[in-house]
C-alpha cells in the first residue's frame, strides 16, 4: 500500500451519519431493520426494511391445495396465529356457502382470545425490555407459556395450532379442558397486580414511555392505524363490536381506550384488552357445555376440493388490529388469487417511519415494540 497511489478526498463537515437498527438488535423482532440518520442521537430520517423470511405468502397460497393453505397461513404472524387461520377459513367457508356450527363457532373464539393473551404477554415483556427492564419479559414469556400449553392439549400443536379447517374445527374441548382453561384465568388475574407494580406503575417505564411516538387520532384514520394503536388515541373501533362475527355479538366485552396516543397509551390499552379477553373467555367456559352439536361441517374431500368460483372479503380483529383476507377462486382446487391485509404493514412501514423520525436514538426500539408490528405480515 503507498501513500502516492491514493488521493486524499476532502469530506463536508457533517455531524449526521447512518446506523442500521436490527435485525439482529434485541429491541427489534424477527427479520426486521430499520435504516436510520442521526445527527448527535436524534433521527433525522428514517427507512424501514421488511429482511427476508418467508417472503411470498400470498404467492405460495396460489400453488397449494385450499386446504394445504391451513398449514401455511399461521406462520404469517407468529406471536398471534391464530386469527389468520380463522379468516383464511371463513373465507373459503363464504365461497363455498358453508354453514359453520354454532358449537364450532364459540370454539373459535376460545382460540381467538387465547391467542390475542398470549399476543399481549409477548408484547408486554417486549415493550419493558426495550426500556432496559428484563423481568417483565420473563415474566410474560413464563406466563404466556400457560397459553401454549392450553394449545398444545386442546390443538397438538403449542405455537401453530393449524386447528381449523373450512366448515369448523378439528377437534372438540377434552375432558377437563375447560376447569384447566378456568384456572388459568384465575391465575393470570392474580398476576395483574404484580403486572402492575413491576411495569405499569414503574416510574422508569412510565417515564420512558409517556409522550414517546405519539399519534394523533387525524394521524391514525390517514394512516390506516388500527386495532389497540387506533384505540390509543381514543377512537373505539373494534371489529368484533363494529362489525360482530362469529358469536362476538352474543358476547359481553367492554372497547379500552386511552387519549395520548403515545406509547403509554397504547401499552394501556393492551393491558385492559387483556382483561377483557379474560372477561371474554370465562363466558365461554361457562356457556360451551350448553351448546351442543357438531363442531364442524361436512366437506368435499379436501385433495379434490374444488372451491365455487367467486370472490370475497373477510376481516376480523387480531391482537395487531384489523386484519381483512381477499380470496378470489376460479373454480379450481387452488386459490386463484389471496391478498392479506395485515395491520403491520401500516404500523411497522409508514407509521414507524414517521413516528422514530425526530426522537431521540434510544427510543426507536421502544417506539417499535409499542406499535407491536408483525414482521413477516410486512415480509409476506
Amino acid at each position: 500500500m503507498r501513500a502516492e497511489n491514493y488521493e486524499a478526498r476532502n469530506h463536508p463537515p457533517s455531524n449526521e451519519f447512518e446506523i442500521n437498527f436490527g435485525p439482529n438488535h434485541p429491541g427489534i423482532e424477527g427479520n426486521y431493520a430499520l435504516k436510520v440518520k442521526v445527527h448527535g442521537d436524534e433521527i433525522v430520517a428514517a427507512r424501514a426494511d421488511g429482511g427476508y423470511l418467508h417472503r411470498g405468502f400470498e404467492k405460495l397460497m396460489e400453488q397449494r391445495l385450499w386446504i394445504q393453505n391451513i398449514a401455511l397461513v399461521p406462520r404469517i404472524c407468529v406471536p398471534d396465529p391464530a386469527p389468520m387461520e380463522v379468516a383464511y377459513s371463513m373465507a373459503v367457508e363464504q365461497l363455498c356457502g358453508l354453514d359453520v356450527p354454532e358449537r364450532a363457532q364459540w370454539l373459535r373464539v376460545l382460540q381467538l382470545e387465547l391467542s390475542r393473551v398470549a399476543a399481549h404477554l409477548f408484547t408486554f415483556g417486549g415493550h419493558a425490555a426495550t426500556t432496559g427492564m428484563y423481568s417483565p419479559m420473563f415474566w410474560g414469556v413464563a406466563d404466556r407459556d400457560l397459553i401454549l400449553d392450553l394449545f398444545e392439549e386442546l390443538t397438538g400443536g403449542r405455537v401453530y395450532s393449524i386447528y381449523n379447517i373450512p366448515g369448523g374445527v378439528r377437534r372438540d374441548v377434552p375432558d377437563g379442558f375447560l376447569q384447566r382453561l378456568s384456572d388459568t384465568l384465575d391465575y393470570l388475574d392474580s398476576r395483574l397486580p404484580d403486572y402492575d407494580n413491576l411495569l405499569f406503575t414503574n416510574r422508569v417505564f412510565v417515564t420512558r414511555a409517556k409522550g414517546t411516538g405519539p399519534i394523533s387520532q387525524t394521524q391514525a384514520l390517514e394512516w390506516s392505524v388500527t386495532g389497540p394503536n387506533l384505540r390509543a388515541t381514543g377512537l373505539k373501533f373494534d371489529v368484533r363490536r363494529d362489525d360482530p362475527y362469529l358469536v362476538y355479538d352474543q358476547l359481553d366485552f367492554d372497547i379500552p381506550t386511552e387519549e395520548p396516543g403515545d406509547a403509554w397509551a397504547r401499552t394501556l390499552v393492551r393491558r385492559g384488552e387483556l382483561q377483557q379477553s379474560v372477561r371474554i373467555l370465562r363466558q365461554v367456559v361457562e356457556r360451551l357445555p350448553g351448546v351442543a352439536g357438531p363442531i364442524r361441517a361436512p366437506i368435499p374431500n379436501p385433495l379434490a376440493w374444488k372451491v365455487p368460483a367467486g370472490e370475497t372479503y373477510v376481516r376480523i380483529e387480531s391482537s395487531k388490529g384489523e386484519l381483512g383476507w381477499y380470496v378470489v377462486s376460479d373454480g379450481s382446487e387452488k386459490p386463484y388469487r389471496v391478498h392479506v391485509r395485515g395491520p403491520s404493514s401500516m404500523h411497522a412501514v409508514q407509521v414507524l417511519e414517521h413516528l422514530v423520525t425526530g426522537a431521540r436514538i434510544e427510543d426507536v426500539a421502544q417506539i417499535m415494540f409499542s406499535l407491536d408490528a408483525c414482521p413477516p405480515e410486512v415480509d409476506r
